[in-house]
C-alpha cells in the first residue's frame, strides 16, 4: 500500500478506537514517526496530508527541515541530550522527551535567547525500564513543579514508551497509568500547567493508546511501510 493509502488506514483505526472510547476521533493527532526516512518519504506523506512528523535525531532533524517544507510540523521525541538542544532551537513545535531538570533548563536557555517558548512533554518512565529514558512517578509532582517555574517553556502533557509486547493489551495498564498520571497533576493545578496532550501509543499498540486517552500517536512502519528506501 501507498503512504497515503497507509495514512488513511491508520487514521480510520483512530477513528474506530476513539469511537469504541467515547472519544471526539479530532483529539487525536498522528504524529509520524520519520527517523531514518529519506526527505522524499516525509514529502510524500506531507502531500498526502500528513502535518505532524516526529524525529529521534538532532542531525536528521535539522537536515530534513531545511530540505522541506516550512508547513511541516515537528516534534521532537528522541532522548535529546542537553549539549544538542541548540541546534534545534526554534525549529520543532514540541518536544515530547523531557525527563530531567538540567535538559529542561537548557531547553529554557536556548528557547529564551530567541525570545520564543517551547512546548513540551514530560517523559515518564511507566515501566521502570532501565533501558528507557524519562522520570519516574515518584519524581514527577517535584520535576513538573520544577520546570513549570521556568518562563520560556509551556508544559502540555506527558509522554511514555510501555515495554514491548506482541499483544497490545500488553501496553493498555501502562497507558491507562498515565492517564491516571496526568489526570492527578492537573487536579494538583500548577501554575502554567496544562494537561492537554498524552503522547502514547506506536504502530503496534496506537488503537489501546487512543481508548485510554492518548492524543498524540507517534506511528512509523506502519505508515512508512517496511519498505527499503536509498
Amino acid at each position: 500500500m501507498s503512504i497515503a493509502g497507509n495514512i488513511r488506514k491508520i487514521e480510520e483505526r483512530i477513528t474506530q478506537a476513539a469511537q469504541r472510547a467515547g472519544r471526539d476521533p479530532e483529539a487525536v493527532r498522528l504524529v509520524a514517526v520519520s527517523k531514518t526516512k529519506p526527505a522524499a518519504a516525509v514529502a510524500e506523506a506531507f502531500e498526502s496530508g500528513q502535518l505532524i512528523f516526529g524525529e529521534n535525531y538532532v542531525q536528521e532533524l535539522v537536515v530534513k527541515k531545511a530540505e522541506l517544507p516550512q508547513e511541516i510540523i515537528w516534534h521532537f521525541i528522541g532522548s535529546l541530550q542537553s549539549n544538542k538542544v541548540r541546534q534545534i532551537a526554534g525549529l520543532v513545535d514540541m518536544i515530547h522527551s523531557v525527563d530531567r531538570l538540567s535538559l529542561a533548563r537548557e531547553i529554557d536557555r536556548q528557547w529564551g535567547a530567541l525570545g520564543e517558548v517551547c512546548d513540551i512533554l514530560i517523559q515518564v518512565n511507566i515501566s521502570r525500564e532501565a533501558t528507557k529514558g524519562g522520570t519516574s512517578s515518584d519524581e514527577l509532582f517535584d520535576l513538573v513543579r520544577e520546570v513549570a517555574r521556568l518562563p520560556h517553556l509551556r508544559v502540555c502533557g506527558l509522554m511514555t514508551m510501555p515495554p514491548f509486547f506482541d499483544d497490545p493489551e500488553g501496553a493498555r495498564p501502562y497507558f491507562k497509568a498515565l492517564n491516571k498520571l496526568s489526570r492527578e497533576l492537573e487536579a494538583a493545578a500548577i501554575p502554567r500547567v496544562e494537561m492537554r496532550e498524552l503522547s502514547m501509543g506506536m504502530s503496534g499498540d496506537f488503537e489501546a493508546a487512543v481508548e485510554e486517552g492518548a492524543t498524540l500517536v507517534r506511528v512509523g512502519s506502519a505508515l512508512f511501510g517496511e519498505r527499503q528506501y536509498p
